[in-house]
């Protein structure tokens, strides 16, 4: 990770060093936190946060799925969002909000743990590789299994409901592929560690449903709402791991991984890219970077925020 200028930290701009963390923290101990990812791309109106507003709507809902009550408005942290990303001078980068229990009590229960809240901004190329969105990844369908809603609600992006994902993901960069994905204890498949995943037979794309203990992605709505308008037809139903190995194309989405093709599951290989995923993955490389008129309201920009510097 590349350091930058300032980090927001409860209310105030401070230097990157500064932003630090007693070893008390409750979040530190039991994963009391949540996060966003987000990402700010270059356009011609200089750099803009993409889906600003969906990504704080799904930050306060995932406070409220565990009992937080974040001490910012949603228009205060869009404020301290561009803020940072303005005074730290990046035409692109990679955006993370997070609130967590810091230093109180150490007990399971964070009643007195104090919430705190930060904006990090850094850059970060594709998290996949610039390389693999162009040629695609492999898959390995993970022995661990992603835990049902009523264990873990998937809905929250929660810090420590990851250890699950990051269970799942070292264990496939150990056996040489590119990424995990997880089954739910029914055998359907769920997502990866940090991405969803599309499946595309006859020009239909199909993809999990929220049932199957998925985040609801952001990227994977943008995916769905830009292939309804490019004129593809778009399911969210159950797949099964055949469903992967005989699909025409797979592909995977998230805000750090974008759109990156999959070459193989399981050693089965899939074309990669196909034409499908090659004309969704450059209408959203137009998109947000604001040479897409009609879906110019995705994005924020950070040229002038409140107290930009």
């Amino acid at each position: 990770m590349e350091a930058t200028d300032k980090i927001w930290r409860n209310g105030e701009l401070v230097d990157w060093a500064d932003a630090t963390v007693h070893l008390a923290a409750h979040g530190l101990h039991y994963g009391s936190g949540v996060f966003e990812g987000m990402r700010a791309y270059e356009t011609p109106d200089g750099p803009a946060v993409f889906r600003l507003g969906d990504h704080l709507e799904r930050f306060e809902r995932s406070a409220k799925i565990l009992h937080m009550e974040l001490p910012y408005s949603r228009d205060e942290l869009r404020t301290a969002i561009l803020d940072v990303v303005a005074v730290n001078g990046l035409a692109e980068c990679y955006v993370r909000p997070i609130a967590f229990h810091g230093y109180g009590d150490l007990g399971v229960v964070p009643g007195g743990s104090p919430l705190e809240v930060a904006v990090i901004s850094f850059p970060w190329d594709a998290y996949l590789g610039r390389e693999a969105q162009e040629t695609g990844i492999t898959l390995k369908i993970s022995t661990w299994r992603r835990m049902g809603p009523n264990s873990i609600p998937h809905a929250a992006k929660a810090t420590g409901i990851y250890l699950n994902s990051m269970l799942a993901a070292l264990e496939a960069r150990r056996g040489g592929y590119g990424e995990a994905l997880l089954l739910t204890e029914d055998g359907f498949v769920a997502d990866g560690p940090t991405v969803n995943i599309f499946a595309v037979r006859d020009g239909r794309l199909a993809t999990p449903a929220l049932s199957a203990s998925i985040l609801p992605g952001i990227t994977r709505d943008t995916v769905l709402q830009v292939a309804a308008a490019l004129g593809y037809e778009t399911r969210e139903r159950p797949l099964i791991r055949t469903d992967l190995y005989t699909a025409d194309e797979l592909f995977v989405t998230g805000t750090a991984a974008e759109i990156t093709p999959v070459r193989a599951v399981d050693d089965v290989e899939v074309a990669a890219p196909g034409p499908v995923t090659a004309t969704i993955q450059a209408e959203y490389d137009e998109i947000v970077h604001g040479r897409r008129e009609q879906w110019s309201h995705f994005l924020d920009h950070a040229v002038g925020s409140a107290r930009a510097v």
